[in-house]
């Protein structure tokens, strides 16, 4: 990753309403097969299965901020998109404005200029949305 998606892993991280799923990919390449929430292992699927489907596996726990999610990966930025929509509470659409070249991520029922968040890529926009979440 560049220092620029590791800035921005960084500041999705540290976002009130991050939390890592599974099926999100670390930086390091690792798949989130579960992780520990209040005390009990959420999977998403029964370890042996999730064992013989992915070739690099972890159950997870990390409440330090340490381990750092691949925004570039479609399933983590996926789960990014369903973060957003917990934290703004209603349905967050995002797309692509080839009028100024950015991703937008807007609300339902905004009207063009009403986005919660921007940015050069659409993780970018999901980050910037997670950070302006009421």
């Amino acid at each position: 990753m560049t220092e620029e998606q590791i800035a921005l892993s960084r500041r999705a991280v540290a976002c009130r309403g991050f939390r890592w799923m599974a099926g999100m990919r670390t930086a390091n390449e690792e798949r989130v097969i579960g992780v520990m929430r209040d005390g009990v292992l959420h999977l998403c699927a029964p370890l042996d299965a999730a064992l013989e489907s992915v070739s690099i596996t972890r159950v997870f726990f990390d409440s330090s901020g340490s381990c750092l999610p691949d925004l570039t990966d479609p399933a983590t930025v996926g789960c990014l998109l369903a973060l957003v929509r917990e934290a703004w509470g209603t349905a967050i659409i995002v797309s692509y404005s080839y009028d100024d070249g950015l991703w937008e991520t807007m609300w339902e029922g905004a009207t063009a200029a009403g986005w919660c968040g921007r940015g050069d890529t659409e993780a970018a926009a999901l980050v910037t949305a997670l950070e302006s979440a009421p």
